[in-house]
């Protein structure tokens, strides 16, 4: 059976892929995400970094199927990632209170021996209910991780499971940070037998 390598360290991703019941290992890039004249639209962005987290992972295997993931959210021509400080992350809630962004996430899959390769871009629209103050503090409060979420918030487990009030597109995408109904749609693609 063909080996699938995950191009993240992201507990999250590693835990969402395991619903597809497929064996695979995981290894981080240690990429420099931040560099001068890098893609300034969020297709573009996920679909490079995605790319380069898999390549930089794939030099170490021969074989296998690597697959490399970026998420960013787009708000107001604004690409959002990891805010740096719970402040930039409360500031963040705030603007995003009763409005919508859109959430992109980069998929680029490589069979290491065939060289056959795939990129997707998987955008869901996401549209968030009235945040107070409290609720931001509240929720800011539950979850020390806030700053390793590429919107600033945990769609999912804590109070912030709350804020989202409509989803369009892949709920998997904004939900488990990787769009599973895509995945499983490229692997075979890519020489990969479900």
């Amino acid at each position: 059976m063909t080996k699938i390598i995950l191009a993240t360290t992201s507990i999250y991703r590693k835990k969402a892929f395991r619903v597809l019941g497929l064996e695979f290992i995981a290894k981080g890039s240690d990429i420099n995400e931040y560099f001068e004249d890098r893609p300034n639209t969020p297709k573009e962005l996920v679909l490079y970094l995605s790319k380069l987290k898999a390549d930089a992972v794939s030099k170490n295997y021969s074989e296998g199927i690597i697959v490399g993931f970026d998420s960013v959210g787009w708000f107001k021509g604004q690409i959002l990632e990891k805010p740096k400080s719970r402040q930039e992350a409360f500031q963040r809630l705030k603007s995003l209170s009763r409005d919508s962004f859109q959430f992109y996430t980069g998929i680029y899959m490589k069979n290491l021996e065939t060289k056959q390769y795939l990129r997707k871009a998987v955008v869901t629209k996401v549209n968030t209910r009235n945040l107070t103050n409290s609720e931001i503090n509240k929720y800011l409060d539950q979850d020390e991780k806030f700053n390793t979420y590429a919107l600033g918030f945990d769609p999912l487990g804590h109070y912030s499971s709350t804020f989202i009030s409509k989803i369009e597109g892949s709920y998997n995408n904004i939900l488990k940070g990787i769009p599973l109904e895509m995945i499983v749609e490229m692997l075979p693609l890519v020489g990969y037998k479900i």
